[in-house]
């Protein structure tokens, strides 16, 4: 029987759940560094993609800011997506088991039109503009006051009617933040900067952005935040307040 805590509806018409997601990762990494795609296996049962996969639709653009060894991407290819992806990242590592991957999807899943760039963030981004735009776990590790700049640049990277797709963990209960801050520390070796999900909000709505999916959901010892935005119209301001560098 399927959880129905980690339950999701694809675009594709598909019920999934994570067991069912890592195994689709367990196939489309299935050489590189042992640990980093044991982790790709792995990470579907924390990171509840069934959910983010919802609010992706077929045949678009999709730039993926932060995307490690581009787990998302993967799944979207394994599903059956057709659409064109853009992975970032900073780590050579990651983005080297990304581009391994975007090898075997071009045989196994030559519908989706994968690319992967090892990029230094948060100053830089691509000059194109995509259909949707995810932040996955991304914001807690850019410094807080590069974090307004960094979302500014996320948003003008999306088309007229663009998505952009947040997905960050909880700043409460303390409990909970403090597990994902210790995983933090031990996985990326870093400590992490929280960003209240009301003030990214707020921030995205200077923008010229709206909340059209608002959900908070818990899974193991991690909370989740996942605000999925719409730009219905250009920034008020063209710029967010103060310096975006």
């Amino acid at each position: 029987m399927v959880n129905a805590e980690i339950d999701g509806a694809n675009p594709l018409g598909e019920t999934l759940n994570a067991a069912q997601l890592s195994a689709i990762a367990a196939v489309m990494y299935d050489d590189g560094p042992l640990l980093l795609r044991t982790l790709q296996h792995w990470r579907p049962y924390i990171c509840p993609f069934e959910r983010l996969l919802r609010h992706v639709q077929n045949r678009s653009r999709v730039l993926d800011i932060g995307c490690g060894a581009g787990l998302l991407f993967s799944l979207m290819a394994g599903l059956g997506f057709e659409f064109e992806g853009l992975g970032l990242d900073t780590s050579k590592r990651a983005i080297d088991l990304a581009r391994h991957m975007a090898r075997r999807a071009a045989v196994t899943a030559p519908q989706a039109k994968l690319s992967f760039e090892c990029l230094r963030l948060p100053a830089a981004l691509p000059c194109e503009t995509f259909d949707a735009v995810f932040l996955i776990d991304v914001l807690h590790h850019i410094s807080q006051r590069e974090q307004r700049s960094f979302l500014h640049r996320a948003i003008s990277r999306l088309k007229p009617g663009g998505t952009l797709v947040y997905k960050d963990m909880c700043l409460r209960p303390r409990w909970r933040a403090f597990a994902n801050r210790l995983h933090d520390l031990v996985v990326a070796r870093q400590w992490i900067t929280y960003l209240p999900v009301r003030t990214l909000e707020q921030w995205a709505h200077s923008e010229g952005m709206v909340v059209i999916f608002s959900e908070d959901f818990n899974r193991f010892c991690y909370g989740h935040e996942l605000r999925v935005l719409s730009r219905l119209s250009a920034s008020p301001g063209g710029t967010p307040m103060g310096d975006v560098g």
